[in-house]
Protein backbone atom coordinates (compact mmCIF):
# COMPACT_ATOMS: atom_id res chain seq x y z
CA UNK A 1 0.00 0.00 0.00
CA UNK A 2 3.05 2.56 1.18
CA UNK A 3 4.55 1.56 -2.62
CA UNK A 4 0.99 2.81 -4.14
CA UNK A 5 1.02 6.10 -2.33
CA UNK A 6 4.40 7.09 -3.32
CA UNK A 7 3.71 5.99 -6.88
CA UNK A 8 0.24 8.42 -6.29
CA UNK A 9 2.13 11.47 -4.51
CA UNK A 10 4.71 11.31 -7.58
CA UNK A 11 2.56 11.10 -10.44
CA UNK A 12 0.59 13.93 -8.75
CA UNK A 13 3.87 15.95 -8.16
CA UNK A 14 4.33 15.34 -11.99
CA UNK A 15 1.31 16.29 -12.99
CA UNK A 16 1.68 19.53 -10.99
CA UNK A 17 4.99 20.00 -11.97
CA UNK A 18 4.11 19.81 -15.86
CA UNK A 19 0.41 22.39 -15.32
CA UNK A 20 3.27 25.39 -13.86
CA UNK A 21 5.66 25.02 -16.46
CA UNK A 22 2.46 24.94 -19.12
CA UNK A 23 1.39 28.34 -16.85
CA UNK A 24 4.80 30.07 -17.51
CA UNK A 25 4.50 29.37 -21.15
CA UNK A 26 1.00 30.03 -21.42
CA UNK A 27 -0.29 32.58 -18.81
CA UNK A 28 -3.91 32.26 -19.99
CA UNK A 29 -3.84 28.51 -17.97
CA UNK A 30 -4.22 30.09 -14.34
CA UNK A 31 -7.11 32.27 -15.08
CA UNK A 32 -11.00 31.13 -15.62
CA UNK A 33 -10.88 31.27 -19.34
CA UNK A 34 -10.02 34.81 -21.24
CA UNK A 35 -11.95 37.94 -20.63
CA UNK A 36 -13.29 39.57 -23.40
CA UNK A 37 -12.81 42.65 -23.97
CA UNK A 38 -15.54 44.89 -22.86
CA UNK A 39 -17.40 42.16 -20.45
CA UNK A 40 -16.99 42.03 -17.08
CA UNK A 41 -14.17 39.44 -16.14
CA UNK A 42 -15.80 37.91 -12.71
CA UNK A 43 -18.97 39.26 -11.68
CA UNK A 44 -20.08 39.12 -8.67
CA UNK A 45 -23.99 39.19 -9.84
CA UNK A 46 -23.78 36.65 -12.64
CA UNK A 47 -26.89 37.29 -14.97
CA UNK A 48 -28.14 35.52 -18.42
CA UNK A 49 -28.67 38.33 -20.72
CA UNK A 50 -30.20 36.32 -23.48
CA UNK A 51 -33.83 35.80 -22.01
CA UNK A 52 -36.43 38.00 -20.10
CA UNK A 53 -37.06 38.31 -16.26
CA UNK A 54 -40.35 38.14 -14.57
CA UNK A 55 -41.01 40.79 -11.84
CA UNK A 56 -39.96 38.83 -8.80
CA UNK A 57 -36.85 38.25 -10.55
CA UNK A 58 -36.01 41.67 -11.61
CA UNK A 59 -36.57 42.36 -7.88
CA UNK A 60 -33.71 39.28 -6.92
CA UNK A 61 -31.51 40.86 -9.67
CA UNK A 62 -31.80 44.85 -7.68
CA UNK A 63 -31.43 43.05 -4.45
CA UNK A 64 -28.01 41.41 -5.34
CA UNK A 65 -26.69 44.46 -7.11
CA UNK A 66 -27.08 46.05 -4.33
CA UNK A 67 -25.62 43.43 -2.10
CA UNK A 68 -23.03 42.76 -4.06
CA UNK A 69 -22.10 46.74 -4.30
CA UNK A 70 -24.05 48.43 -1.71
CA UNK A 71 -21.22 51.91 -2.31
CA UNK A 72 -22.65 51.91 -5.25
CA UNK A 73 -26.17 50.99 -5.71
CA UNK A 74 -29.00 51.88 -4.29
CA UNK A 75 -32.22 49.64 -4.39
CA UNK A 76 -35.84 51.46 -4.04
CA UNK A 77 -39.17 51.30 -4.52
CA UNK A 78 -40.49 54.60 -5.67
CA UNK A 79 -44.38 53.87 -5.75
CA UNK A 80 -46.96 51.64 -6.62
CA UNK A 81 -48.78 50.06 -9.41
CA UNK A 82 -52.11 49.90 -9.85
CA UNK A 83 -52.68 46.40 -8.81
CA UNK A 84 -49.86 47.16 -5.30
CA UNK A 85 -46.49 46.28 -7.04
CA UNK A 86 -43.77 48.42 -6.24
CA UNK A 87 -41.65 50.27 -8.86
CA UNK A 88 -38.70 50.12 -8.05
CA UNK A 89 -35.50 52.13 -9.13
CA UNK A 90 -32.02 51.42 -8.94
CA UNK A 91 -30.04 54.38 -8.48
CA UNK A 92 -26.03 53.68 -9.43
CA UNK A 93 -23.51 55.90 -8.80
CA UNK A 94 -20.01 56.19 -7.08
CA UNK A 95 -21.79 57.21 -3.54
CA UNK A 96 -18.45 57.60 -1.40
CA UNK A 97 -17.99 61.09 -3.81
CA UNK A 98 -20.25 64.02 -3.33
CA UNK A 99 -23.73 64.20 -2.79
CA UNK A 100 -25.03 61.80 -5.22
CA UNK A 101 -28.77 63.14 -5.77
CA UNK A 102 -26.47 66.88 -6.86
CA UNK A 103 -24.45 64.82 -9.59
CA UNK A 104 -25.43 65.34 -13.18
CA UNK A 105 -28.51 62.69 -13.61
CA UNK A 106 -29.84 60.37 -16.37
CA UNK A 107 -32.69 58.48 -15.92
CA UNK A 108 -33.37 54.88 -17.83
CA UNK A 109 -36.88 53.61 -17.88
CA UNK A 110 -38.09 50.50 -20.28
CA UNK A 111 -41.26 48.65 -20.63
CA UNK A 112 -44.19 51.28 -20.38
CA UNK A 113 -46.11 48.94 -23.06
CA UNK A 114 -45.66 45.37 -21.30
CA UNK A 115 -45.15 43.52 -24.39
CA UNK A 116 -42.35 45.37 -24.96
CA UNK A 117 -39.92 43.29 -23.17
CA UNK A 118 -36.60 43.85 -23.63
CA UNK A 119 -36.49 47.95 -22.25
CA UNK A 120 -36.12 46.06 -19.00
CA UNK A 121 -33.32 43.84 -19.71
CA UNK A 122 -31.36 46.75 -21.43
CA UNK A 123 -32.28 48.94 -18.47
CA UNK A 124 -30.96 46.10 -16.03
CA UNK A 125 -27.82 45.42 -18.04
CA UNK A 126 -26.77 48.77 -18.12
CA UNK A 127 -26.77 49.24 -14.38
CA UNK A 128 -25.14 45.59 -14.18
CA UNK A 129 -22.19 46.86 -16.11
CA UNK A 130 -21.61 49.83 -14.91
CA UNK A 131 -21.27 48.69 -11.38
CA UNK A 132 -19.34 45.00 -12.98
CA UNK A 133 -16.68 46.96 -14.74
CA UNK A 134 -16.74 50.08 -11.74
CA UNK A 135 -13.32 48.69 -10.82
CA UNK A 136 -11.80 47.08 -14.28
CA UNK A 137 -12.33 50.01 -16.97
CA UNK A 138 -11.26 53.83 -15.51
CA UNK A 139 -13.58 55.55 -18.09
CA UNK A 140 -16.38 54.18 -15.75
CA UNK A 141 -15.22 54.64 -12.42
CA UNK A 142 -14.67 58.67 -13.43
CA UNK A 143 -18.08 58.15 -14.93
CA UNK A 144 -20.00 57.04 -11.81
CA UNK A 145 -17.66 59.38 -9.77
CA UNK A 146 -18.84 62.47 -11.57
CA UNK A 147 -22.77 61.10 -12.63
CA UNK A 148 -25.51 59.30 -10.92
CA UNK A 149 -27.82 56.72 -12.84
CA UNK A 150 -31.80 56.27 -12.29
CA UNK A 151 -32.90 52.88 -13.64
CA UNK A 152 -36.64 51.87 -13.56
CA UNK A 153 -36.33 48.77 -15.36
CA UNK A 154 -40.31 48.47 -15.77
CA UNK A 155 -42.93 50.86 -14.92
CA UNK A 156 -45.62 48.93 -15.53
CA UNK A 157 -45.10 45.62 -13.48
CA UNK A 158 -48.49 44.61 -13.69
CA UNK A 159 -48.86 43.55 -16.89
CA UNK A 160 -44.89 42.83 -17.03
CA UNK A 161 -46.23 39.31 -15.88
CA UNK A 162 -49.63 39.46 -17.21
CA UNK A 163 -47.85 39.39 -20.52
CA UNK A 164 -45.27 36.47 -19.87
CA UNK A 165 -47.68 34.26 -17.81
CA UNK A 166 -51.00 34.58 -19.69
CA UNK A 167 -52.16 34.07 -22.90
CA UNK A 168 -51.22 36.89 -25.78
CA UNK A 169 -50.09 37.68 -28.82
CA UNK A 170 -47.06 39.75 -30.03
CA UNK A 171 -48.98 43.04 -29.71
CA UNK A 172 -50.57 42.64 -26.26
CA UNK A 173 -51.10 43.64 -23.91
CA UNK A 174 -49.40 47.03 -24.25
CA UNK A 175 -51.82 48.43 -21.41
CA UNK A 176 -52.26 48.36 -17.70
CA UNK A 177 -54.07 45.85 -15.88
CA UNK A 178 -57.06 48.87 -14.79
CA UNK A 179 -59.70 46.92 -16.50
CA UNK A 180 -62.64 48.93 -18.69
CA UNK A 181 -66.09 48.13 -20.05
CA UNK A 182 -64.92 48.35 -23.78
CA UNK A 183 -67.97 46.82 -25.33
CA UNK A 184 -70.35 48.95 -23.38
CA UNK A 185 -72.68 46.18 -22.39
CA UNK A 186 -72.03 46.11 -18.53
CA UNK A 187 -69.66 43.88 -18.18
CA UNK A 188 -66.02 44.20 -17.78
CA UNK A 189 -63.06 42.35 -19.67
CA UNK A 190 -65.49 39.87 -20.02
CA UNK A 191 -64.37 38.61 -23.55
CA UNK A 192 -60.76 37.94 -23.50
CA UNK A 193 -57.93 36.21 -25.58
CA UNK A 194 -58.84 32.79 -25.75
CA UNK A 195 -55.81 30.19 -25.51
CA UNK A 196 -57.50 27.52 -27.57
CA UNK A 197 -54.83 25.11 -27.41
CA UNK A 198 -53.63 26.06 -23.80
CA UNK A 199 -49.95 26.61 -25.14
CA UNK A 200 -49.89 30.28 -24.16
CA UNK A 201 -49.20 32.35 -27.14
CA UNK A 202 -52.37 33.98 -28.84
CA UNK A 203 -51.74 32.76 -32.84
CA UNK A 204 -53.93 33.55 -35.64
CA UNK A 205 -57.30 31.43 -36.84
CA UNK A 206 -57.71 30.53 -40.63
CA UNK A 207 -60.60 28.63 -42.25
CA UNK A 208 -60.83 27.25 -45.35
CA UNK A 209 -62.75 28.81 -48.03
CA UNK A 210 -63.70 28.73 -51.50
CA UNK A 211 -63.65 32.77 -51.71
CA UNK A 212 -61.07 33.32 -49.22
CA UNK A 213 -58.25 35.49 -50.23
CA UNK A 214 -55.03 33.93 -48.64
CA UNK A 215 -52.81 30.74 -49.33
CA UNK A 216 -49.96 29.28 -47.82
CA UNK A 217 -46.61 30.01 -48.94
CA UNK A 218 -45.40 27.30 -50.95
CA UNK A 219 -42.20 27.91 -50.08
CA UNK A 220 -42.83 28.44 -45.95
CA UNK A 221 -45.82 26.54 -44.39
CA UNK A 222 -46.03 28.73 -41.44
CA UNK A 223 -46.52 31.80 -43.65
CA UNK A 224 -50.08 32.91 -45.24
CA UNK A 225 -49.91 35.17 -47.77
CA UNK A 226 -52.41 36.92 -50.52
CA UNK A 227 -53.56 35.30 -53.74
CA UNK A 228 -52.38 37.02 -56.81
CA UNK A 229 -55.18 39.25 -58.44
CA UNK A 230 -57.41 36.16 -60.29
CA UNK A 231 -55.70 33.79 -57.99
CA UNK A 232 -58.19 31.22 -56.55
CA UNK A 233 -57.43 31.47 -52.14
CA UNK A 234 -57.57 28.98 -50.19
CA UNK A 235 -58.14 30.45 -46.23
CA UNK A 236 -60.09 33.56 -44.77
CA UNK A 237 -58.31 34.82 -41.92
CA UNK A 238 -60.07 34.66 -38.44
CA UNK A 239 -58.29 36.70 -36.67
CA UNK A 240 -56.02 36.39 -33.22
CA UNK A 241 -57.49 33.12 -31.23
CA UNK A 242 -60.79 33.45 -29.51
CA UNK A 243 -64.36 32.73 -28.86
CA UNK A 244 -67.38 35.02 -28.81
CA UNK A 245 -67.54 34.77 -24.77
CA UNK A 246 -70.83 37.23 -24.03
CA UNK A 247 -72.82 36.26 -27.04
CA UNK A 248 -72.74 39.50 -29.14
CA UNK A 249 -71.31 37.95 -32.19
CA UNK A 250 -67.83 39.83 -31.65
CA UNK A 251 -64.69 37.92 -30.66
CA UNK A 252 -61.89 39.29 -28.71
CA UNK A 253 -63.85 42.68 -28.04
CA UNK A 254 -63.67 43.64 -24.46
CA UNK A 255 -60.30 42.51 -23.48
CA UNK A 256 -58.63 44.08 -20.74
CA UNK A 257 -57.06 48.04 -20.68
CA UNK A 258 -57.28 49.07 -23.61
CA UNK A 259 -55.54 52.51 -22.67
CA UNK A 260 -51.75 53.42 -23.31
CA UNK A 261 -49.86 54.47 -20.32
CA UNK A 262 -47.69 56.47 -23.23
CA UNK A 263 -50.34 59.11 -23.32
CA UNK A 264 -51.05 59.83 -19.92
CA UNK A 265 -48.46 62.50 -19.15
CA UNK A 266 -48.66 66.29 -18.86
CA UNK A 267 -47.68 68.14 -21.46
CA UNK A 268 -49.97 68.55 -24.66
CA UNK A 269 -52.29 65.87 -23.36
CA UNK A 270 -55.58 65.36 -25.22
CA UNK A 271 -58.40 63.62 -24.51
CA UNK A 272 -59.36 60.04 -25.92
CA UNK A 273 -61.76 61.44 -28.87
CA UNK A 274 -58.51 63.44 -29.85
CA UNK A 275 -55.62 61.06 -28.89
CA UNK A 276 -56.53 57.18 -28.77
CA UNK A 277 -55.68 55.62 -25.12
CA UNK A 278 -55.70 58.50 -23.31
CA UNK A 279 -57.40 58.42 -19.75
CA UNK A 280 -59.45 61.03 -17.76
CA UNK A 281 -57.00 63.57 -17.45
CA UNK A 282 -53.10 63.53 -17.56
CA UNK A 283 -51.41 61.86 -14.31
CA UNK A 284 -54.74 59.06 -14.03
CA UNK A 285 -52.57 56.34 -13.95
CA UNK A 286 -50.79 56.06 -10.31
CA UNK A 287 -47.62 54.40 -12.31
CA UNK A 288 -47.27 57.46 -14.04
CA UNK A 289 -47.81 59.46 -10.73
CA UNK A 290 -45.03 57.57 -9.55
CA UNK A 291 -42.45 58.56 -12.17
CA UNK A 292 -43.70 62.27 -12.48
CA UNK A 293 -43.08 62.68 -8.29
CA UNK A 294 -39.53 61.55 -8.99
CA UNK A 295 -39.07 63.53 -11.40
CA UNK A 296 -40.09 66.31 -9.65
CA UNK A 297 -37.83 65.35 -6.51
CA UNK A 298 -34.42 65.23 -8.53
CA UNK A 299 -34.51 68.81 -10.46
CA UNK A 300 -30.64 66.98 -11.13
CA UNK A 301 -32.15 64.50 -14.06
CA UNK A 302 -29.91 66.18 -16.89
CA UNK A 303 -30.70 63.35 -19.97
CA UNK A 304 -33.54 61.09 -19.92
CA UNK A 305 -33.80 57.59 -21.92
CA UNK A 306 -36.87 55.21 -22.08
CA UNK A 307 -37.05 52.25 -24.50
CA UNK A 308 -40.13 50.74 -26.39
CA UNK A 309 -40.19 48.19 -29.51
CA UNK A 310 -40.16 48.58 -32.23
CA UNK A 311 -38.91 49.59 -35.63
CA UNK A 312 -35.13 50.58 -34.88
CA UNK A 313 -35.26 54.00 -33.88
CA UNK A 314 -33.72 56.92 -31.93
CA UNK A 315 -36.44 58.88 -31.31
CA UNK A 316 -36.96 62.52 -30.54
CA UNK A 317 -39.08 64.82 -29.49
CA UNK A 318 -41.47 66.77 -30.06
CA UNK A 319 -44.73 64.11 -30.89
CA UNK A 320 -46.89 66.72 -32.34
CA UNK A 321 -45.78 69.20 -34.40
CA UNK A 322 -47.77 72.28 -33.18
CA UNK A 323 -45.14 71.58 -30.24
CA UNK A 324 -42.48 71.93 -32.43
CA UNK A 325 -41.83 75.76 -31.90
CA UNK A 326 -40.36 74.67 -28.40
CA UNK A 327 -37.03 73.31 -29.54
CA UNK A 328 -34.88 76.16 -30.67
CA UNK A 329 -31.79 75.74 -32.85
CA UNK A 330 -29.46 75.68 -30.18
CA UNK A 331 -31.52 72.45 -28.48
CA UNK A 332 -31.62 70.33 -31.87
CA UNK A 333 -27.84 70.87 -32.25
CA UNK A 334 -27.68 68.88 -29.21
CA UNK A 335 -29.99 66.60 -29.67
CA UNK A 336 -28.50 66.10 -33.11
CA UNK A 337 -24.93 65.71 -31.77
CA UNK A 338 -25.99 62.85 -29.50
CA UNK A 339 -28.47 61.09 -31.86
CA UNK A 340 -25.93 61.09 -34.69
CA UNK A 341 -23.70 59.39 -32.58
CA UNK A 342 -26.48 57.05 -31.72
CA UNK A 343 -26.52 56.26 -35.09
CA UNK A 344 -23.05 54.47 -35.48
CA UNK A 345 -22.85 53.00 -32.27
CA UNK A 346 -26.74 51.03 -33.41
CA UNK A 347 -26.39 49.71 -36.41
CA UNK A 348 -29.78 49.49 -38.23
CA UNK A 349 -31.08 52.31 -35.94
CA UNK A 350 -32.46 55.61 -37.57
CA UNK A 351 -32.29 59.01 -35.68
CA UNK A 352 -35.53 60.77 -36.13
CA UNK A 353 -38.05 63.24 -35.02
CA UNK A 354 -41.67 61.34 -33.53
CA UNK A 355 -44.10 63.75 -34.95
CA UNK A 356 -42.59 64.17 -38.37
CA UNK A 357 -41.27 60.43 -38.94
CA UNK A 358 -43.73 58.05 -37.21
CA UNK A 359 -46.79 59.35 -35.64
CA UNK A 360 -48.27 62.54 -34.00
CA UNK A 361 -48.21 61.21 -30.18
CA UNK A 362 -50.06 63.90 -27.33
CA UNK A 363 -49.39 63.16 -23.82
CA UNK A 364 -46.32 61.35 -24.39
CA UNK A 365 -44.11 60.57 -21.91
CA UNK A 366 -40.97 61.64 -24.27
CA UNK A 367 -42.11 65.46 -24.20
CA UNK A 368 -42.97 65.48 -20.46
CA UNK A 369 -39.41 64.89 -19.74
CA UNK A 370 -38.32 67.10 -22.24
CA UNK A 371 -40.72 70.09 -22.70
CA UNK A 372 -42.37 69.68 -19.25
CA UNK A 373 -39.22 69.44 -17.07
CA UNK A 374 -36.30 70.33 -19.89
CA UNK A 375 -34.57 67.82 -20.07
CA UNK A 376 -33.04 66.09 -23.11
CA UNK A 377 -34.75 62.81 -23.66
CA UNK A 378 -34.62 59.73 -26.29
CA UNK A 379 -36.88 56.79 -26.81
CA UNK A 380 -35.62 54.30 -28.34
CA UNK A 381 -37.43 51.79 -30.46
CA UNK A 382 -35.53 48.36 -29.88
CA UNK A 383 -35.49 45.53 -32.62
CA UNK A 384 -35.63 45.56 -36.62
CA UNK A 385 -35.28 43.77 -39.29
CA UNK A 386 -32.11 44.60 -40.23
CA UNK A 387 -30.94 42.78 -37.59
CA UNK A 388 -31.79 39.24 -38.79
CA UNK A 389 -29.63 39.15 -41.74
CA UNK A 390 -27.85 42.72 -41.58
CA UNK A 391 -29.91 43.72 -45.10
CA UNK A 392 -31.09 47.54 -45.11
CA UNK A 393 -32.94 46.86 -48.37
CA UNK A 394 -35.06 43.85 -47.25
CA UNK A 395 -35.83 45.40 -43.61
CA UNK A 396 -37.30 48.17 -45.56
CA UNK A 397 -39.58 45.59 -47.39
CA UNK A 398 -42.94 45.53 -45.72
CA UNK A 399 -43.85 42.12 -47.56
CA UNK A 400 -40.25 40.70 -46.25
CA UNK A 401 -39.83 37.20 -45.43
CA UNK A 402 -37.13 37.69 -43.18
CA UNK A 403 -38.93 36.54 -40.23
CA UNK A 404 -39.75 33.39 -41.60
CA UNK A 405 -36.31 33.02 -42.89
CA UNK A 406 -34.54 33.89 -40.07
CA UNK A 407 -36.38 31.35 -38.04
CA UNK A 408 -35.87 28.58 -40.98
CA UNK A 409 -32.42 29.07 -40.70
CA UNK A 410 -31.22 30.42 -37.37
CA UNK A 411 -34.08 29.58 -35.23
CA UNK A 412 -34.76 25.93 -36.59
CA UNK A 413 -38.49 26.65 -36.34
CA UNK A 414 -38.97 27.26 -32.60
CA UNK A 415 -40.54 30.72 -33.46
CA UNK A 416 -43.76 29.62 -34.88
CA UNK A 417 -46.77 27.58 -33.61
CA UNK A 418 -47.46 24.98 -36.73
CA UNK A 419 -50.60 25.22 -37.61
CA UNK A 420 -53.53 22.68 -36.57
CA UNK A 421 -57.04 21.73 -36.37
CA UNK A 422 -59.45 22.79 -33.85
CA UNK A 423 -63.26 22.59 -33.28
CA UNK A 424 -63.86 25.93 -32.70
CA UNK A 425 -67.84 26.37 -31.54
CA UNK A 426 -68.74 29.42 -33.50
CA UNK A 427 -66.25 29.28 -36.82
CA UNK A 428 -66.31 25.29 -36.62
CA UNK A 429 -63.73 23.49 -38.12
CA UNK A 430 -60.61 26.04 -38.13
CA UNK A 431 -56.85 26.14 -38.12
CA UNK A 432 -54.80 27.73 -35.69
CA UNK A 433 -50.96 28.75 -35.78
CA UNK A 434 -48.52 31.39 -36.50
CA UNK A 435 -45.85 33.66 -34.59
CA UNK A 436 -45.24 33.11 -30.60
CA UNK A 437 -46.18 36.01 -28.35
CA UNK A 438 -42.26 36.85 -27.99
CA UNK A 439 -41.14 36.50 -31.63
CA UNK A 440 -41.17 39.42 -33.70
CA UNK A 441 -40.99 42.54 -31.34
CA UNK A 442 -38.80 41.15 -28.65
CA UNK A 443 -35.40 40.08 -29.61
CA UNK A 444 -34.57 36.31 -30.25
CA UNK A 445 -32.12 35.64 -27.03
CA UNK A 446 -28.72 35.55 -29.05
CA UNK A 447 -29.71 39.07 -30.72
CA UNK A 448 -30.60 40.73 -27.30
CA UNK A 449 -27.33 40.62 -25.32
CA UNK A 450 -25.33 42.81 -28.64
CA UNK A 451 -28.33 44.83 -28.48
CA UNK A 452 -28.37 45.71 -24.95
CA UNK A 453 -24.44 46.49 -24.89
CA UNK A 454 -24.81 48.94 -27.99
CA UNK A 455 -28.29 50.68 -25.95
CA UNK A 456 -26.34 50.77 -23.07
CA UNK A 457 -23.05 52.11 -24.34
CA UNK A 458 -25.77 55.01 -26.56
CA UNK A 459 -26.97 55.99 -22.95
CA UNK A 460 -23.65 56.18 -21.06
CA UNK A 461 -22.54 58.44 -23.85
CA UNK A 462 -25.52 60.19 -23.20
CA UNK A 463 -25.17 60.52 -19.40
CA UNK A 464 -21.21 61.59 -19.93
CA UNK A 465 -22.19 64.64 -22.18
CA UNK A 466 -24.40 65.78 -19.35
CA UNK A 467 -22.65 69.08 -17.75
CA UNK A 468 -19.38 68.72 -16.47
CA UNK A 469 -18.47 72.07 -14.87
CA UNK A 470 -14.79 72.99 -13.53
CA UNK A 471 -13.41 76.57 -12.65
CA UNK A 472 -10.59 77.15 -15.48
CA UNK A 473 -9.35 80.54 -13.89
CA UNK A 474 -9.80 82.32 -10.96
CA UNK A 475 -7.93 86.23 -10.69
CA UNK A 476 -7.76 88.28 -8.12
CA UNK A 477 -6.39 91.87 -8.84
CA UNK A 478 -5.83 94.80 -5.97
CA UNK A 479 -7.93 97.88 -7.01
CA UNK A 480 -6.33 99.84 -3.81
CA UNK A 481 -8.08 101.08 -0.70
CA UNK A 482 -8.52 97.82 0.38
CA UNK A 483 -10.94 97.29 -2.77
CA UNK A 484 -10.31 93.31 -4.68
CA UNK A 485 -11.69 92.44 -8.07
CA UNK A 486 -12.26 88.90 -8.18
CA UNK A 487 -12.66 87.07 -11.20
CA UNK A 488 -13.77 83.23 -12.21
CA UNK A 489 -13.83 81.20 -15.06
CA UNK A 490 -16.14 78.32 -15.36
CA UNK A 491 -16.24 76.16 -18.01
CA UNK A 492 -18.74 73.45 -19.02
CA UNK A 493 -16.54 70.46 -21.01
CA UNK A 494 -19.41 69.14 -22.28
CA UNK A 495 -22.19 68.44 -25.09
CA UNK A 496 -25.22 69.04 -23.12
CA UNK A 497 -25.64 73.01 -21.25
CA UNK A 498 -27.26 73.37 -18.26
CA UNK A 499 -30.05 74.37 -19.21
CA UNK A 500 -32.17 74.06 -22.24
CA UNK A 501 -33.38 77.56 -24.25
CA UNK A 502 -36.83 76.15 -23.67
CA UNK A 503 -35.82 75.73 -19.93
CA UNK A 504 -34.53 78.90 -19.68
CA UNK A 505 -37.32 80.66 -21.76
CA UNK A 506 -40.05 79.21 -19.22
CA UNK A 507 -38.35 79.00 -16.44
CA UNK A 508 -38.92 75.48 -15.96
CA UNK A 509 -35.77 75.28 -13.27
CA UNK A 510 -34.02 77.60 -11.26
CA UNK A 511 -30.88 79.58 -12.58
CA UNK A 512 -27.10 78.46 -12.02
CA UNK A 513 -25.51 80.02 -8.38
CA UNK A 514 -22.06 81.67 -8.62
CA UNK A 515 -21.22 82.65 -5.16
CA UNK A 516 -18.43 83.88 -2.91
CA UNK A 517 -18.21 83.77 0.42
CA UNK A 518 -15.80 84.57 3.28
CA UNK A 519 -14.95 88.38 2.07
CA UNK A 520 -17.87 91.37 1.77
CA UNK A 521 -19.12 91.97 -1.74
CA UNK A 522 -19.39 95.10 -2.96
CA UNK A 523 -20.91 94.33 -5.81
CA UNK A 524 -20.98 91.21 -8.39
CA UNK A 525 -21.83 91.02 -12.29
CA UNK A 526 -21.36 88.60 -14.51
CA UNK A 527 -18.78 88.97 -17.79
CA UNK A 528 -20.03 89.66 -21.19
CA UNK A 529 -17.37 90.40 -22.96
CA UNK A 530 -13.69 90.17 -21.32
CA UNK A 531 -11.84 92.05 -23.58
CA UNK A 532 -13.77 95.16 -23.51
CA UNK A 533 -14.83 94.69 -20.17
CA UNK A 534 -18.54 94.69 -21.01
CA UNK A 535 -20.14 93.06 -18.04
CA UNK A 536 -23.81 93.04 -16.20
CA UNK A 537 -24.00 93.99 -12.75
CA UNK A 538 -26.62 91.99 -10.58
CA UNK A 539 -27.71 94.52 -7.56
CA UNK A 540 -29.44 92.28 -5.87
CA UNK A 541 -28.05 89.77 -3.49
CA UNK A 542 -24.59 90.26 -5.63
CA UNK A 543 -22.50 87.29 -3.62
CA UNK A 544 -24.32 85.34 -5.46
CA UNK A 545 -25.02 85.52 -9.17
CA UNK A 546 -27.33 84.29 -11.22
CA UNK A 547 -26.37 82.68 -14.52
CA UNK A 548 -29.16 81.13 -16.92
CA UNK A 549 -27.39 78.67 -18.50
CA UNK A 550 -23.67 77.31 -19.36
CA UNK A 551 -23.81 76.31 -22.69
CA UNK A 552 -21.83 73.38 -23.18
CA UNK A 553 -18.39 73.38 -24.53
CA UNK A 554 -18.87 76.78 -22.96
CA UNK A 555 -17.16 79.30 -20.59
CA UNK A 556 -19.11 81.86 -18.22
CA UNK A 557 -17.08 84.66 -16.81
CA UNK A 558 -18.43 86.28 -13.07
CA UNK A 559 -16.64 88.79 -11.39
CA UNK A 560 -17.35 90.95 -7.80
CA UNK A 561 -15.11 93.90 -6.28
CA UNK A 562 -14.54 93.03 -2.57
CA UNK A 563 -13.70 94.76 0.51
CA UNK A 564 -10.73 93.44 2.10
CA UNK A 565 -8.48 90.30 0.82
CA UNK A 566 -10.29 87.47 -0.50
CA UNK A 567 -7.87 85.14 0.37
CA UNK A 568 -9.13 81.76 0.87
CA UNK A 569 -12.46 83.21 0.48
CA UNK A 570 -14.40 80.02 -1.48
CA UNK A 571 -16.13 80.42 -4.88
CA UNK A 572 -18.98 78.28 -5.57
CA UNK A 573 -20.88 77.01 -8.55
CA UNK A 574 -24.36 75.12 -7.78
CA UNK A 575 -26.09 74.16 -10.85
CA UNK A 576 -28.98 71.68 -10.09
CA UNK A 577 -28.32 69.77 -13.31
CA UNK A 578 -24.94 70.38 -13.58
CA UNK A 579 -23.44 69.73 -10.12
CA UNK A 580 -21.70 71.25 -7.59
CA UNK A 581 -18.42 72.55 -7.06
CA UNK A 582 -15.96 74.82 -5.40
CA UNK A 583 -12.78 76.03 -4.97
CA UNK A 584 -10.53 78.46 -3.01
CA UNK A 585 -9.64 82.50 -3.69
CA UNK A 586 -5.62 82.41 -3.70
CA UNK A 587 -4.57 85.90 -4.13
Amino acid sequence: MKIKYILLSLFLGATVSTTLMAQKENKDIDVPGLRAIGSPANPKVPMNWNRYHDNKQIEQFGRDLQKAYPNLVKYESIGKSYEGRDIYVLTVSDFSTANTDRKPGLWIDGNIHANELQGSEIAMYTAWYLVENFHQVPFIKELLKDKVFYIAPTINPDSRDYFIYEPNTMHSSRTGRRPFDNDGDGLVAEDLFDDLDGDGHIVMMRRKSKTGRYKVDPDNPNRMILAKPGEVGQYEMLGFEGIDNDGDGLVNEDITGTYDPNRDWGWNWQPGYVQSGALYYPGTLPETMAVKNFFFKHPNIAGAQSYHNYGGMILRGPGAAEDEKYYSRRDVQVYDALGKVGEKMLPGYNYIVIHKDLYTVYGGEIDFFSLARGIYTFSNELMTTYKLFYNKQEASNRQSNEYYEFDKLLLFGDAYVPWKEFDHPQFGKIEIGGAKKNYTRNHPGFLLLEDAHRNAAFTIYHAYHTPKLEFSDVEVKSLGNNLYEVKASVWNSRIIPTHSDHDVRNKINRPNYISIKGVEVVTGMRVLNNDFNVTDEQKYKPERIEIPSIDGMSEVKVKWIVKGNPNKATITVDSEKGGVIETEVKS
